[in-house]
């Protein structure tokens, strides 16, 4: 199942059921179970929303070994490297990036979000992906000059607009080998799968549950492959995660 979240008219979001280019209205709760309803309509007459309002955003750094060798790591991390991400970040689909300091190099970062469906505590790996409701496309845009400046990452990843998701949450996505890539104006500047991550979705579940509770509705962001490069305003940058679609958003300044 792919679930969307739109705009219903009513300044509210409303979660729907994507199949082909057709939403279709979903009651129920997205944790507990959503069933499908009356189309709404085709999905480029909606306006999507971000497919989640997370609780709590865990990011992880150098997960993809070329990656890490291109920021200029020679080892690779022997635990997750753990920073974190404000919900205020987040925006949907079609919405603005807003490059806070123009001056700066600002890259996109195509990442697979992982979607926590219940409580996980001190899950086991095993087990992890019973925790998991599902899987969206994230874009961690970062501040280069501020991530190298501030040793900590938070600032550099964490102003407004700075955590693009979407356009769906996939439910049924197997996520060992998965193409991911992003398309900066038309051209592929990532192409990669997830079965180069260093630390895997059941890991890192695990890991995170044993540091701190995931709740319904956090996410994991799982880490970048190499690749990543700068945008700058009046580009538009397409993040796309075969199962879960393509994730667009155009460049512009904070003003």
């Amino acid at each position: 199942m792919n679930i969307v979240r739109y705009s219903s008219g009513s300044g509210e979001g409303q979660f729907g059921i994507l199949e082909g280019s057709t939403v279709y209205a979903a009651s129920g709760d997205l944790f507990s179970g959503l069933t499908k309803g009356e189309e709404v309509g085709s999905v480029d007459s909606v306006r999507l929303l971000a497919p989640i309002q997370p609780g709590k955003i865990v990011c992880i750094g150098l997960n993809y070994a070329l990656h890490a060798k291109e920021s200029g790591h020679t080892e690779l991390p022997k635990e997750p490297v753990v920073f974190m991400k404000p919900p205020s970040a987040v925006i949907g689909p079609g919405d603005t990036i807003e490059i806070a300091n123009p001056q700066n190099n600002t890259d996109y970062e195509a990442e697979l979000a992982v979607v926590i469906g219940k409580r996980a505590r001190d899950v086991e790996a095993a087990d992890a992906l019973n925790y998991v409701l599902g899987y969206t496309a994230a874009n961690d845009v970062s501040d280069r000059k501020l991530q190298r400046g501030d040793g900590q990452w938070i600032r550099a990843k964490g102003f407004d607009t700075y955590c693009p998701l979407g356009p769906s949450i996939a439910t049924d996505l197997d996520p060992s080998d998965l193409a991911i890539k992003t398309r900066l104006n038309g051209e592929t500047r990532q192409n990669s799968s997830t079965n180069d991550l260093i630390f895997d979705v059941p890991f890192l579940v695990s890991f995170l549950s044993k540091v701190m509770t995931l709740n319904p509705g956090d996410l994991i962001l799982t880490g970048t492959p190499e690749g990543v490069g700068p945008m700058t305003p009046g580009d538009t940058v397409e993040v796309e995660i075969a199962g879960v679609g393509v994730l667009t958003n155009p460049v512009g300044k904070r003003g």
